[in-house]
């Protein structure tokens, strides 16, 4: 009887949740967020502009040395339009991005971006690639906590129980050789 007093006074800490996202998962999750457009990313204006223009397209994930390793086509131009000709510099590559995931405002985010040319060198490639990684740093975004409220507040199984996720936290994310694994801490109120 003591025992289950303290129990009742005194409950254990909950455990965090470990979520494995497998590269290939990761790869769909990603291309379905974030290459929205006809499969790219924009990262310089869109494809109405056809002088002025780059984006990534097909990225292949993998974790490296503790860090995400992401492979993908560039494509880009910086051009004039002369008489209906595209004056300028432009190229496609396959780029290499290293990056440290990192939670940060309910997104997962990255740091430490890297972009380099896999193969090729040039002018070109050599002005592009730090200003991709910059972009990436600043512009790239994974609503994590969206999206774990709407998989599990989604009472579509169980329609009569409505549920309400409460404190989503993530404290940690580690790379691993096949998986992005996040720590998650949360509470889940079944009404």
């Amino acid at each position: 009887m003591v025992a289950l007093l303290l129990m009742a006074v005194c409950p254990r800490p909950a455990r965090a949740v470990e979520l494995h996202l497998q590269f290939g998962a990761l790869e769909r999750m990603i291309a379905e967020a974030v290459f929205t457009q006809d499969g790219r990313r924009y990262v310089y204006h869109d494809k109405s502009n056809k002088c002025n223009f780059a984006y990534l397209e097909k990225p292949r994930i993998e974790g490296v040395d503790g860090h995400l390793r992401i492979r993908a086509k560039f494509t880009g131009r910086s051009a004039l339009n002369v008489i209906g000709q595209c004056v300028g510099l432009g190229d496609a590559f396959m780029v290499v991005v290293t990056a440290t995931p990192q939670y940060r405002d309910g997104n997962i985010v990255l740091q430490n971006v890297v972009a380099t040319s896999e193969s090729k060198t040039g002018i070109y490639i050599r002005r592009v690639c730090p200003i991709l990684g910059a972009s990436l740093a600043r512009d790239f975004k994974y609503p994590l906590a969206a999206e774990a409220k709407r998989i599990l507040e989604d009472s579509s199984g169980q329609p009569g129980y409505k549920r309400e996720l409460h404190d989503f936290q993530v404290p940690a994310i580690r790379v691993t050789t096949d998986a992005l694994v996040i720590q998650a801490d949360f509470a889940l109120v079944v009404k």
